[in-house]
């Protein structure tokens, strides 16, 4: 970092020497938490448009005065003006035109830098929860706007369930995990039970379908395909909505082959696959007490329960 803002920058565009000019990079004050997957989504298509800067604006609600001395003067025309927030975005070979043309000018804003080249700044609708922390109401202010009135996550739940037949001279897959058996679970794909379950149980929660919508049967490039790209395939989907997977609770319901040695390692690969706390997830087995077709052995079901944090849109 520098000692002001625009030399933080500066120093950032240098560490992008190799970079090409076509880049698009997004400048945020940290000093502003909450950015949502929406805003930038908004910013980057103003880019994909055809703009080489963006940035977020929120209207005046205040009326605005000239002030001297503790004298109020006149008002200012507000509906001509807008706030300016954090993240920008830019093409790469405009920021650094724009901060080599600036030198060591103290500048508070790298937008308006890229405008005094010639360049529109295209704005875009922003978020009152990127609050900017300045004072030390501020946080009183962001706390407000973020778990207050409107909350800024709403949970969403989907539940999962799946079926394989067993079959001889097959490997067996649950869970993520090979384990040794006499029989394998029959299936388009590798056939892993527990992760098609809860795939589907993450894509319900999304309300985004189901594995067949995505992975069709039917379609030869998933012959044989290992199922953790499935749920690794529904976990980007979480992340690309902004939201986060806060609890997954997994059961097998199975005769043999035992689950129990193997739950520890179960939850070690969704926690990989998933990229979450192995505090997060629950693995649990059960029988049918030898009834109906898992008690005879000719298959293995499974249940799952995704909990997931999405923002309120």
């Amino acid at each position: 970092p520098g000692i002001e803002r625009q030399q933080s920058v500066a120093n950032a565009l240098g560490a992008l020497a190799g970079w090409s000019d076509d880049a698009i990079i997004l400048v945020h004050d940290a000093a502003r938490p909450g950015v949502s997957a929406a805003l930038i989504d908004r910013l980057l298509a103003a880019l994909a448009d055809g703009a080489v800067a963006a940035t977020p604006t929120l209207p005046v609600p205040d009326t605005l005065i000239s002030e001297v001395d503790g004298v109020a003067g006149d008002v200012t025309d507000r509906s001509r003006l807008a706030r300016v927030q954090t993240p920008q975005a830019f093409r790469l070979g405009a920021l650094r035109r724009a901060h080599a043309d600036a030198g060591d000018e103290a500048a508070t804003d790298d937008a308006q830098l890229v405008r005094r080249l010639g360049h529109a700044v295209v704005t875009v609708p922003g978020d009152a929860r990127l609050h900017k922390l300045t004072y030390a109401d501020d946080l009183i202010i962001l706390s407000a706007l973020l778990e207050g009135g409107k909350t800024a996550m709403r949970p969403a739940v989907g539940m999962g369930y799946d079926v394989h037949r067993l079959v001889p001279d097959k490997p067996m897959w649950i869970g993520g995990i090979e384990i040794a058996h006499s029989h394998g679970l029959e299936g388009h794909s590798d056939a892993d039970v527990a992760l098609h379950a809860l795939t589907d149980a993450i894509l319900g929660a999304l309300a985004d379908g189901d594995i067949g919508d995505h992975f069709p049967p039917s379609d030869p490039q998933w012959r044989g395909a290992a199922s953790w790209r499935f749920l690794a395939f529904a976990a980007e989907r979480v992340a690309a909505r902004g939201g986060r997977i806060a609890h997954v609770d997994l059961t097998i319901i199975a005769e043999a082959p035992k689950i129990g040695p193997h739950r520890a390692a179960i939850r070690a690969r969704l926690s990989e696959i998933l990229a979450i706390s192995i505090e997060t997830i629950s693995v649990k087995a059960t029988t049918t007490e030898r009834l109906g077709f898992t008690g005879r052995r000719e298959g293995i079901a499974a249940q799952a329960i995704a909990t997931l944090e999405l923002p309120e849109n």
